[in-house]
Formats: structure tokens, sequence, C-alpha cells
């Protein structure tokens, strides 16, 4: 019994995404709205890249983490649609584990470093409004490099900490995984092992490397809407909002769904939902990313009117 026992958990080669599996008649229309949204996310992020990259008019610290986030951007939404979409058309759902485990890393280190390039852009307007006599000399190139650069690092220490934990864990099925794409709380529900520890190492680091830059993100626009309301231009405060506004949109909608997501108790009703919540964050957040930060600024149209003329 013991023999067999130990074949069952080691047994187990692949996981089975459902995802969208549940709507067979909507497959096909799923698989053309995905493919759309995965050309416009690559399209658009690229093209920011090629902007930021060719244009010195666009040689700015802003610009430069704007970069950082379309270039952050391509590879997250390639670690998800493809796959997804590859299932939408042949109907195989299957990947195997070590695949899952990889698309689970890859996943986790793009959102944790989106976090901290989200806070970082938050900073850099924060010094642009509320210190513009310092902000030349505080953000210099120096300190860009280094605050691109740590963004990038805190991502892969967020994850490789949960996958090594992952690694050492046995499945032994079921291998079916209620999501569209492997996801950490997902995969290791599957597994024979206690996970009450992954459990509480996933929320402890899920708060540590979420937390801290949602708090500095949000402290940064407290200090600039102050700011702006002390402005006694109406025209004034209304232009300096508008730098702002959409990305203060977009971050509450990122960070909202990730802490929905991965901090509060899972309720019957968020597990439900959690699908849901991880098409915002991990789907339409990319694709909307470019229009909102750059493609509306006068810099970035007048670099693209260079570029097709």
């Amino acid at each position: 019994m013991a023999d067999k026992e130990q074949g069952n958990q080691t047994s187990l080669t692949e996981f089975i995404l459902l995802g969208f599996g549940n709507i067979p008649k909507l497959q096909i229309l799923l698989f053309l709205l995905i493919l759309v949204i995965y050309i416009v996310t690559m399209a658009g992020n690229i093209l920011i890249v090629v902007l930021v990259v060719t244009d010195r008019h666009l040689h700015t610290p802003m610009y430069f983490f704007l970069g950082n986030l379309s270039c952050l951007e391509t590879c997250y939404t390639s670690a998800l649609l493809p796959r997804m979409l590859a299932s939408l058309l042949t109907g195989d759902r299957t990947i195997s584990v070590g695949g899952c485990i990889t698309q689970c890393y890859f996943v986790g280190f793009f959102a944790a470093t989106e976090c901290y390039l989200l806070a970082v852009m938050s900073y850099d307007r924060y010094l642009a409004i509320c210190k513009p006599l310092h902000y030349a000399t505080l953000m210099n190139g120096s300190f860009c490099l280094q605050l691109a650069a740590g963004s990038w690092i805190n991502g892969f220490l967020a994850i490789i900490i949960i996958v090594s934990l992952m690694l050492q864990l046995t499945f032994c099925g079921p291998n079916e995984i209620n999501h569209f794409f492997c996801e950490s709380t997902q995969i290791i529900n599957l597994c024979c092992n206690d996970i009450y520890q992954v459990e509480l190492v996933i929320t402890t680091m899920a708060a540590l490397f979420t937390l801290p830059p949602f708090a500095l993100t949000g402290t940064s626009y407290v200090c600039i809407i102050s700011t702006i309301l002390q402005i006694p231009s109406t025209t004034g405060r209304r232009k300096a909002f508008s730098t702002c506004s959409s990305h203060l949109i977009m971050v509450t909608i990122f960070y909202g769904t990730l802490i929905i997501v991965y901090l509060l108790p899972k309720s019957n009703t968020l597990r439900d939902l959690n699908e849901v919540f991880s098409v915002f964050y991990a789907v339409l957040t990319p694709m909307a990313n470019p229009f909102i930060y750059s493609l509306r600024n006068k810099e970035v149209k007048e670099a693209l009117r260079k570029i097709v003329s």
C-alpha cells in the first residue's frame, strides 16, 4: 500500500488548465478577443519602448521608467496569452508540471516587478510636482538606474522564494487548475503535502512585496493631490491633475485586484471571482498601460509623428 501511495504521488506529470473551458460555444470568440488584446498590447508597448529609445526628447526619468514598464508588459503578456491562445485554438489544456511552475515563476516575477515600477513612477511624479526645484538634482541618471534595477531585483526575490518552496512539493492529484494560467495558490492546492506553511509564506511574501510599494504609491499621491489643490490657477490645477489621474486609476485597479486575490481571506465568493479579478491585473492592465501613461502625452505624440513622417 505504501508503494502504491508513493507511486500515486510521483505519477502526476501534467496539469489541466480549466480556464474558460466551461463555455465551449464561445471558444472561437474568446480566441479572437484574446488575439486582438495580445496584438494591441504588444504593439502598443513595443512602440513606447522604440519611441523612448530613439527620441532624445524622451530621454527623461519619467519616460525612462515608462520604457521599463512597457518592456515589462511585453514580457508579462507573452508569459500568459500565447499559452491561452493555443488552448483556445486546439482545445488542449494540458501543461506539464515543470512548464506550469515555470509560467508561475515568470508571471509572479513580472507582477512583483510591476508593483515596484509603479511605486517608482509615482515617486517620480511626486518629486516633479511637489519638489520641482530639486527634481533635476534628485532624479539624476544614476538614481534612475538604481530605482529601475531595484524594482527588477525585488520582483525576482519575491517569487524565487515561493517557487523554491513549490519545487519541493509532491503532486498526486487531482490535476485540474481552475484558472487560465498557472497561479501559485491554485498549484499548491493540488499537492499531497501539508500546505499551511507554504500558504503562510505566499501570504507573507505577497504582503511584504505588495503593501510597501502600494503604501509608497498612495503616500506619493496624497502629497501630489495636496500640492495640486494649493495651485491658485484652475488651469494649472487641471493640467497638473491630468498628468497623474489616469495613472492613479490604473494603479488602484492593479493593486486592488492583487490584494483581493492574494491577501484577503479566501471565501467561496472570492474563489469564484478569482479568475475574473486576475483578468484585470494580468490581461487588461498591460493593454491599457501604453494608452494611459504615454500615448496621451503631447511629447509621445510628437515623437510618434516624427517617426511616421
